[in-house]
């Protein structure tokens, strides 16, 4: 049904290269289908590998409840500070919302913390619930909050990642404008919810879950997580270890030249201070107890990767190389055998396998849409469908494609695999940068994640809170609607303002 179609490159007398549309012969895929799904497996080797791997990293560092333990002596730490004339000024609870919030939007925008929320829902919604707020905020407190984050995604190796590796893009480029995103984003989204949240404080009769929040009045649920403090013999030997090779590598790479979008910072000595900060800062993290010292590994393994990428060129298999040390090692200092270990890594990578597939299957349908010669008609006539509309508009409609798809697709990495091999060169060929069209793939993956009912997460998350899916509809729809048009709003700019990375 479709004419076949290539671009080819010509050269013209002054040397300028130019991209032009040819009719070819039409070759029809018939019993190649169904070798198109292996062929995509081995087209997308290394993006399949690092999602399992990066799976079965973090499900190893989240049976530590290490992320467990951080939150809940950050909360009995933001506690003490009531005491401060200053503070009770500005509002304890309130502070406290904003830098919980803060702490898991960070979460989000590094790694695409999300199915990680759902346990820290049952601890945040019932005490929200004894802060005088409703089961919404709670959940806004982690998994809203995380989803702003991944709305930013700043460094998050499993959309913003994948989406630029699949364009051609450097891994991570344009980090300055993203930040600059996330912190509207965040800014916005956190006010909206504090205003949310103060109003129902005021008059609690005006949650949309008044009455489904008796659940938890009733219930009296202790808002402490049991957790045993201890640390094994193996986590000192980690240490040890990992110590020992930081310091071989300080003085094998002394200075470390850092690039940043197109700005070079020479000179620096990255390395040493890394690991001097870790040798140092383990030490009194491993007297009090093993989880403190695995999230201090979390926070160095994002700042080795921060200076893997900026400074040394890192790439996926690196990235991939760096997140599994952090799950081995972290499994290991838990006091964790081999055969535990094992059993760990491969459920997560069980958890990952339906992102891995379609990631293959994805890149089964572009070998089908190459092999036809079909994948550069199909690029050459939504050029030609958008012709005149301008960067702005075709920006625009990317963003709501995006958007359309994630309801029934909330996979960010599948969606990636799926879409970045057209839009990229589509936004190539008619002259805008490959970097809005990635960004238009990274708003449109994330706002509709706190809506779509086809989302895994958000449905465990409103199970384990209490709250029916018809209210937090009711709540949330205004508020997606108002982030998505926020989205929009972002996207401009990246198609007429000169910035580093686009």
């Amino acid at each position: 049904m479709i004419p076949g179609g290539e671009y080819v490159e010509q050269t013209a007398g002054d040397g300028t290269r130019t991209m032009v549309y040819r009719a070819v012969e039409r070759v029809p895929q018939t019993w190649q289908i169904f070798s198109a799904f292996f062929k995509g497996f081995v087209d997308k080797a290394d993006i399949i590998i690092f999602t399992l791997i990066i799976g079965g990293a973090f499900w190893i560092v989240n049976d530590s409840r290490a992320f467990d333990v951080g939150t809940m002596t950050f909360l009995r730490k933001a506690r003490r500070l009531e005491s401060n004339s200053l503070i009770r000024k500005v509002g304890i609870d309130n502070l406290m919302l904003v830098c919980i919030m803060l702490m898991f939007s960070i979460f989000g925008a590094v790694f695409g913390m999300s199915e990680e929320t759902i346990p820290f829902c049952m601890v945040l919604v019932p005490m929200a619930i004894s802060m005088g707020y409703d089961s919404i905020t709670g959940v806004c407190m982690a998994f809203v909050a995380a989803g702003l984050g991944f709305a930013g995604a700043i460094l998050n190796p499993l959309t913003i990642g994948i989406a630029q590796s699949l364009s051609g893009l450097p891994l991570f480029s344009g980090i300055e404008y993203r930040l600059f995103c996330w912190v509207v984003i965040n800014t916005i989204g956190f006010a909206w919810i504090l205003r949310y949240a103060n109003r129902v404080k005021r008059c609690p009769e005006s949650s949309v879950v008044y009455h489904d929040d008796n659940y938890w009045r009733e219930l009296h649920t202790d808002t402490s997580m049991e957790v045993e403090f201890r640390t094994p013999r193996a986590a000192w030997g980690c240490y040890l270890f990992l110590a020992a090779v930081q310091i071989v590598f300080a003085f094998r790479y002394p200075e470390t030249s850092l690039k940043i979008g197109n700005s070079v910072f020479e000179h620096l000595p990255l390395i040493p201070v890394l690991a001097g900060a870790f040798t140092v800062l383990s030490v009194f993290l491993l007297r009090k107890s093993v989880h403190f010292f695995i999230m201090n590994l979390l926070f160095f393994t994002i700042f080795y990767l921060i200076v893997g990428v900026m400074g040394y060129g890192w790439y996926i298999a690196e990235i991939s190389t760096l997140f599994f040390a952090l799950g081995i090692f972290s499994g290991v200092a838990n006091g964790k055998g081999p055969n535990e270990l094992v059993q760990l890594f491969l459920a997560g990578c069980k958890d990952m396998m339906s992102a891995a597939l379609v990631v293959g299957l994805a890149g089964g349908i572009i070998v089908i849409l190459k092999e036809g010669r079909i994948i550069d008609t199909i690029l050459h006539n939504l050029a030609a469908g958008m012709d005149g509309l301008g960067q702005v508009a075709t920006v625009s409609v990317m963003y709501a494609i995006q958007t359309l798809i994630n309801l029934v697709m909330p996979s960010g990495s599948a969606k990636a695999a799926l879409t970045m091999p057209i839009m990229a060169p589509f936004a190539e060929l008619i002259g805008m940068s490959k970097q809005a069209a990635v960004m238009a793939y990274q708003f449109g993956d994330a706002f509709t994640n706190l809506l779509t009912p086809t989302s895994g997460v958000l449905m465990a998350v409103l199970g384990v809170s209490h709250i029916p899916y018809d209210k937090w509809f009711r709540w949330a729809w205004k508020f997606i609607l108002f982030m998505v048009l926020l989205g929009l709003l972002l996207l401009i700019p990246t198609v007429l303002v000169p910035m580093n990375g686009f």
